[in-house]
């Protein structure tokens, strides 16, 4: 098992990153969560992954918060999801939010999400309200990369708020760095962005 790997990032085309490590390139999947806190490209980069070993195929998936990667492995034993729609779900929202919808049983915000209906996120509230309780908290603050983070706290909620709208991650992803701006807060950006479709 891999659980985490250090390198320098050489690319990223959502939903793959890859990270040279050691003169390897390693092609991982990640949710939008995570790339919205990646790096530039050519510079250093940590992340926690999980690798998924099945019968025709290989993957590594990567995270840039151990609890996220954690979310993402609860989120696999929840009957009826698999990896591709738990990066979904973790696109449109990071872990410490799904827990709150998860504790709070918001069924109507689950529902919202990419590849999720009133069935699956009623699933979800009933599977997942034990384990995610059992996890670590999430704080917001743990979850940025730091100062060379390319998008905010503010600007990656942003990005979940317009998935949750029904945008695809890059598009949602590529709409708030046009019109992101220092201070701004999540209601702004999206705000901004869906102006920003009218012109």
């Amino acid at each position: 098992m891999i659980g985490w790997l250090r390198g320098v990032l050489r690319e990223k085309q959502p939903p793959y990153l890859i990270l040279e490590v050691n003169g390897v390139g390693y092609e991982l999947e990640a949710p939008m969560t995570t790339f919205s806190l990646l790096p530039r490209l050519g510079e250093e980069l940590t992340v926690f992954t999980h690798h998924l070993v099945r019968e025709d195929t290989q993957s590594l998936y990567a995270f840039t918060h151990r609890g996220e990667r954690n979310v993402f492995r609860q989120l696999l034993r929840v009957s009826g999801v698999g990896a591709k729609l738990a990066l979904a779900i973790l696109s449109g929202m990071n872990g410490d939010e799904l827990s709150r919808c998860v504790y709070e049983r918001d069924i109507s915000r689950l529902a919202q999400l990419p590849g999720i209906g009133k069935k699956t996120a009623e699933r979800l509230v009933i599977e997942l309200r034990d384990r995610l309780q059992a996890l670590p908290e999430l704080p917001p603050s743990e979850l940025l990369a730091g100062a060379e983070a390319q998008l905010k706290h503010a600007e990656a909620e942003a990005v979940s708020a317009l998935v949750a709208l029904g945008f695809k991650p890059q598009d949602a992803a590529g709409r708030v760095r046009l019109v992101r701006a220092d201070g701004l807060a999540c209601e702004d950006l999206v705000r901004r962005a869906l102006k920003s479709l009218a012109k």
